[in-house]
C-alpha cells in the first residue's frame, strides 16, 4: 500500500513555481518597460525599496518602470541610428518559504548592459531581492520588494538567505 504526494508538500511546490514565475515577470516587465504588468506584480498597497528610491502603492511603483523607461528612450534616440542599447535583467539562486497564504523570498539579479559603441553585453548591476508576497485572487504578488545593489551598497555580513 502506498501513499500518495503530501498535499502540503506538492501545494507548497506548486506555489514556489507560481512565485519564481512572477519573479521573472518583473524581469521582462523591467526589460520592456511595461508598466501595466510591472505594476500587475504587486499588491495595491506594495512598498517597493530599491536604490532610486521607495515607492508604495501599484501606481506609484507602474510610474517607477515608466521613468526608467523615458530615460533609456532619451539614450536610445541620442544613438540614432546606432541599434539601441538593452537591458536584460535575470533573477536565480531563488529560496522561498511558504506559510499559507503568505510567502516571503530572496534571489540574486543581475543585468546585462550594452550601452557601449560594439553593443557587447557586460554585467551592469547585481544583487539581491528580499520579497514579501501573499496569495491573491489573481495569484501570488509582491507586498513587498527591497532591492539590494550590490554594486553600489555594501551587502550585509548575515546570510539574507535565513
Amino acid at each position: 500500500m502506498t501513499s500518495g504526494p503530501d498535499p502540503k508538500a506538492l501545494r507548497d511546490a506548486i506555489d514556489k513555481m507560481e512565485i519564481g514565475e512572477l519573479q521573472s515577470r518583473y524581469m521582462y516587465a523591467i526589460d520592456w518597460f511595461d508598466e501595466e504588468v510591472y505594476g500587475g506584480c504587486f499588491t495595491q498597497d506594495a512598498i517597493l525599496s530599491w536604490p532610486e528610491g521607495h515607492a508604495q502603492g501599484r501606481e506609484a511603483i507602474a510610474g517607477a518602470v515608466a521613468r526608467i523607461g523615458q530615460f533609456f528612450g532619451r539614450f536610445a534616440e541620442a544613438a540614432k541610428p546606432t541599434k539601441p542599447a538593452k537591458l536584460r535583467h535575470f533573477v536565480t539562486n531563488r529560496v522561498i518559504r511558504i506559510d499559507g497564504d503568505t510567502a516571503h523570498a530572496v534571489a540574486y539579479w543581475f543585468d546585462l548592459n550594452n550601452d557601449n559603441q560594439p553593443r557587447w553585453p557586460y554585467v551592469a548591476g547585481y544583487g539581491y531581492y528580499q520579497d514579501d508576497l501573499v496569495r491573491t485572487a489573481d495569484g501570488w504578488r509582491f507586498s513587498k520588494r527591497f532591492v539590494m545593489n550590490e554594486i553600489s551598497a555594501v551587502s550585509p555580513p548575515e546570510n539574507p538567505a535565513w
